[in-house]
């Protein structure tokens, strides 16, 4: 499904970066950073041309060869993989972002095995689409199985410090397929 989305033109989610994650990554030092699930690039690439080290990983191939051709349109450097979450070796890391990695299996197996890829101190950063986002019409996935709750981020980041997990609904214009008012997890946390 990745594979056939991400061969679309023009970029399935856009070229500019989340919101959310831009208004993170220009608070941080730049240092290495893992972009989880990263589709398209356009997170990795707006990271990347901050002065971080980039990697990046996706299941997707069609993914990979977008985020990289992106890479090179904005005259800088990622490294990308395509890998499954658990399979992904890499790090450490001083910083990690998580945009709307939404997994059905293994969740928690996922995301532990990710942070735990992270520096002591390493920073974390997450979005994700809750549960009331089902039939928004905003994008997402439509199972609750798929979306987020506060309880559920905070359970995956529990190993974490300093950890804040809130709800808020923002207006989504990133790309063909998040569009309108949408119900989002956000957090922000350090190990």
């Amino acid at each position: 499904m990745w594979n056939q989305r991400y061969s679309e033109q023009p970029y399935a989610y856009g070229t500019a970066p989340n919101n959310f994650i831009k208004a993170c990554l220009d608070t941080q030092k730049p240092g290495k950073i893992l972009f989880a699930a990263e589709g398209e690039g356009r997170n990795a690439v707006y990271a990347a041309q901050l002065g971080w080290e980039v990697e990046a990983f996706d299941l997707s191939a069609s993914g990979r060869d977008k985020a990289l051709t992106l890479a090179k349109q904005n005259k800088c450097e990622i490294t990308y993989t395509v890998s499954d979450a658990l399979s992904y070796q890499g790090g450490p890391y001083d910083a990690a972002a998580f945009c709307y990695f939404h997994t059905p299996v293994k969740v928690e197996d996922c995301y532990g095995h990710l942070v735990n890829l992270l520096h002591p101190n390493g920073v974390v950063v997450f979005e994700g689409f809750s549960v009331k986002n089902i039939g928004m019409g905003s994008g997402g996935p439509q199972k609750a199985d798929m979306c987020f709750t506060v309880e559920g981020v905070s359970n995956l980041l529990k190993d974490l410090q300093s950890v804040e997990v809130w709800e808020e609904k923002v207006v989504l214009n990133e790309g063909k397929y998040h569009q309108g008012e949408a119900w989002v997890i956000r957090a922000q946390g350090v190990k």
